[in-house]
């Protein structure tokens, strides 16, 4: 017949090696992990400045914008992907995408599939419609996280209708953003060392 005192001795020692366990993991036996936090967006604040009109920031939405898939819309099947638009009282508006994936490298993967679709853009939209003229520009990289680069594309219709557009493609670890800055005009318009500044913050923004 098992004792009062041995009953005693036998919980304690399980309780003892519960602890030791739980200490050995770092944690509680029964606490989640953590989740990891998600990348953040840009403010309203942080677009390039517009000389007659305050920018205003909507609230992120899962999905994408209409204004990205014009050069983007292969790209983003098989990934969830989080925007948030910005606009003008004017002609400018904004929009920045991020889309986290699995491992660092289907995020380079990934942006370096952006940037080649990004740079080919001006002749897929001179080749589906004959009454635009599309015309491409590369601005180069920009030394921030994994890296980000900067391209410009300028449409015209045949009826006088003129758009300038700045696009970058930015990466830190899993995440992949896209920052998209539009409004009338042409190149001479693009404000490009301000949006430079804009994408940078971006991408650290990230995490």
């Amino acid at each position: 017949m098992r004792t009062q005192v041995g009953r005693t001795t036998a919980l304690t020692a399980f309780s003892v090696a519960a602890f030791t366990a739980a200490a050995v993991l770092g944690a509680p036996a029964d606490a989640a992990p953590s989740a990891a936090p998600s990348p953040a967006f840009l403010s309203a604040s942080q677009l390039p400045p517009h000389p007659s009109s305050a920018w205003t920031a909507g609230r992120v939405t899962d999905g994408v914008p209409d204004e990205l898939r014009l050069c983007l819309d292969e790209v983003f099947r098989g990934y969830d992907s989080r925007y948030r638009p910005f606009r003008t009282d004017l002609d400018a508006s904004a929009r920045q995408l991020t889309i986290v994936t699995g491992t660092a490298a289907k995020a380079k993967a990934l942006a370096d599939r952006m940037n080649r679709e990004i740079r080919t853009c001006a002749e897929r939209i001179e080749q589906s419609d004959p009454e635009v003229r599309a015309s491409y520009r590369g601005y180069g990289t920009l030394p921030v996280e994994e890296g980000a680069r900067v391209h410009g594309l300028h449409t015209e219709t045949s009826w006088g209708a003129t758009d300038i557009r700045l696009l970058s493609v930015g990466r830190d670890g899993k995440a992949v953003t896209v920052v998209d800055w539009s409004q009338l005009g042409d190149f001479s318009d693009a404000p490009v060392p301000a949006f430079k500044k804009t994408t940078t913050t971006a991408v650290n923004k990230l995490y």
